[in-house]
């Protein structure tokens, strides 16, 4: 049988829905589509393998009733035009987490791979697809046709489909999830019920075809040598789905929450960056562009927050290239400004080992700014080990926070 959800869905995709995605993205309109596509199939692969969890259609049902109640479908294009805020952003926080768990972000990440688009507009698609499909199950609950039973259904029948739109990273065991749905729930260590998740995630995560990363921001405190604002690194898990993993991809949904919307960042070359509002390129270049704002204190240095590495490693994944990309564009509309770059650690292994590999992807940083066209007379390197900490070690979230590379501005000023 035809797809019939996914043909309901993508049919509510209006012009203007899809006019105001490309715009507030900075992506075209195909990859909008396509990821809008693969955003929603997710979903409801996610939906479908949760049918066999007698509370679980119950849940979902809520969150439509809560829909309805905000007249989501007129509003679409308004919420493409802005992104889910308010109660549609309270709504989305927590309807991905009631479908994907802790692993939203590799969805996320898996939407931004299928359709070639930025990590952070595959997450913006991956959020919109909220709506879109609550506003869909909302006109057939607002009629009096869905309830627990014909949901879950309707998601069974529709399940076997879905693997024409699901990301190619999803793959893995998803085709044929609502005829060998697994168990909809299972014991967790205390013995309390913890809900399945999507028959792919494991092998996925198992894979390592996604990224988990360790994200966090701080604001600005003290002056001192070292950055007094935290940074990001990422690390690649090697095993499934393990407390520590989802302790890293908790903290990665939580930091990326904190780098708010996308918004645009026009550079004095003429070009526009899309961006988070809070995240590192848009923070410097309000820095840049204050005359008045010092290089030789706490306020001149800047943490990266999308750079992911290799576990223990200085390698830096292909996902680091879209920041990597912004902060070469914005060091060549800025041709005057110079730049340290520095790697830390936490105090866990040998100071020697930690001093080595913090320095290696500093290093490793300059380099890829330097294959982007970026002087390296214009910058330098350093690698700080365990030393400056912003936060307490003794904690698994301190030491998430003190390894993190940094970039401090040196000079802004243009030669005389």
């Amino acid at each position: 049988m035809a797809n019939s959800i996914m043909d309901s869905v993508l049919g509510m995709v209006s012009p203007e829905m899809k006019q105001a995605l490309t715009a507030r993205l900075g992506e075209s309109p195909e990859s909008v589509h396509t990821g809008l596509a693969a955003a929603s199939a997710a979903i409801l692969d996610g939906l479908a393998s949760r049918t066999r969890d007698d509370a679980f259609p119950g849940q979902v049902l809520k969150c439509v009733s809560a829909a309805a109640g905000q007249n989501v479908e007129s509003d679409l294009a308004a919420i493409a035009s802005t992104g889910p805020t308010g109660a549609m952003a309270d709504l989305v926080n927590r309807f991905l987490p009631l479908v994907f768990g802790s692993q939203q972000s590799q969805v996320g990440n898996a939407v931004a791979q299928q359709c070639c688009v930025s990590t952070t507009a595959g997450m913006g698609l991956l959020r919109m697809a909220v709506p879109l499909l609550l506003a869909f199950f909302g006109k057939a609950h607002s009629a009096g046709s869905l309830d627990e039973r014909t949901l879950t259904e309707m998601l069974q029948a529709s399940a076997p489909n879905l693997r024409n739109y699901l990301p190619s990273a999803l793959l893995g065991s998803a085709a044929g999830v609502a005829r060998a749905v697994p168990a909809g729930s299972r014991a967790g260590n205390n013995g309390a019920e913890v809900p399945a998740a999507p028959r792919w995630l494991v092998p996925t995560a198992i894979g390592g075809a996604l990224l988990l990363a360790w994200l966090a921001i701080r604001s600005f405190t003290g002056p001192g040598e070292a950055p007094t604002v935290a940074t990001v690194t990422a690390e690649a898990t090697n095993g499934a789905v393990t407390a520590a993993s989802k302790a890293a991809s908790d903290a990665a949904t939580a930091a990326w929450a904190a780098l708010g919307d996308l918004m645009k960042v026009k550079l004095p070359d003429g070009r526009v960056l899309n961006v988070p509002a809070l995240g590192v390129e848009a923070r410097l270049v309000n820095f840049l562009d204050d005359s008045g704002a010092p290089v030789n204190d706490s306020s001149s240095w800047f943490d990266f927050d999308r750079l992911l590495f290799d576990t223990g490693k200085a390698t830096l994944q292909s996902a680091s290239q879209e920041q990597l990309t912004n902060i070469a564009a914005i060091l060549k509309a800025y041709p005057q400004v110079k730049i340290r770059i520095a790697g830390y650690t936490d105090d866990t292994g040998e100071p020697t080992a930690n001093l080595r590999l913090s320095e290696e992807r500093a290093n490793n940083v300059m380099d890829e700014l330097v294959k982007l066209g970026i002087d390296p007379a214009r910058m330098s390197a350093r690698g700080y080990g365990r030393e400056h900490p912003v936060a307490d070690n003794s904690t698994e979230e301190g030491r998430q926070k003190n390894r993190r590379i940094s970039l401090r501005v040196t000079d802004k000023q243009a030669a005389a």
